[in-house]
């Protein structure tokens, strides 16, 4: 992990002083109030990626261009779910020149923003799966586990307990490894579904290389737990393996 660097200017500017006769304005000079109108108008939908990341950024960094700074962002980190996922001190590891030919970066205030956004955004995605039937509702399981790993760049290891309905009862990291191991105990997933009263679970874990492929070592750990859950009448509905490149279901695969 890179060392953030320690801006040479507040995070917050003062407003700049408007030109002298006979200068022009900054080429961005009214672009914030315009984005703002389009937005309003043809809907924040059809915005692309780096200006909904504008309007978000207006709010961190109140005075001067910010599109060089989303645009760095998407270019550092490869896409909106990227950007947001990225932990504060990667974030501040970001520059850009602006329009005036200054350096900004991403100061400590706007990276915590931007992962606030992200935890609201888990945490929307979790009510949406835990609100209805696990099971039936498989469009939104596999947006929030895809929300909450795909972007994380250590495996980890995390059960979904589920009551006799399939309702969630509890998402839990049960460990958290390196960039491709993180250790698995079996017996302990048993027991923390005992203590929960859950009577179904669903595995889930990452693949920081992003190929969400099953390796044989996650097939005979997902067969140890099936076999350690079965003997307690727990059912394991599901193996899930969240890669950048998608999700792969066990059940789907016909590998349990």
């Amino acid at each position: 992990m890179q060392t953030a660097t320690v801006l040479p200017f507040p995070e917050r500017e003062a407003e700049a002083p408007a030109p002298r006769a006979g200068r022009s304005a900054p080429h961005h000079a009214g672009h914030r109030e315009r984005l703002r109108e389009r937005a309003r108008g043809a809907g924040i939908h059809h915005l692309p990626d780096y200006e909904l990341l504008e309007l978000f950024l207006f709010r961190s960094q109140p005075q001067g261009d910010v599109k060089p700074i989303a645009k760095a962002l998407l270019a550092r980190f490869g896409s909106l779910a990227a950007v947001l996922a990225a932990s504060v001190e990667d974030l501040m590891t970001v520059r850009a020149e602006d329009a005036r030919g200054r350096t900004r970066g991403v100061g400590a205030e706007t990276a915590l923003d931007l992962t606030a956004l992200h935890e609201v955004a888990r945490r929307v995605a979790k009510e949406e799966a835990s609100a209805r039937t696990v099971i039936s509702s498989w469009t939104a399981l596999l947006a929030y586990v895809r929300l909450s790993l795909q972007h994380e760049p250590r495996e980890q290891f995390r059960v979904l307990f589920l009551d006799n309905r399939n309702q969630l009862l509890l998402d839990e990291v049960q460990n958290r490894g390196t960039v491709d191991h993180a250790p698995v105990y079996p017996r302990e997933v048993v027991r923390r579904a005992l203590e929960l009263s859950a009577r179904n679970i669903i595995i889930v874990h990452n693949h920081p290389s992003g190929d969400p492929t099953p390796s044989r070592a996650d097939i005979d750990m997902t067969r140890q737990v099936v076999d350690a859950a079965r003997a307690l009448s727990i059912t394991v509905h599901d193996h899930l393996i969240v890669g950048r490149e998608g999700v792969a279901s066990f059940k789907q695969l016909g590998l349990m």
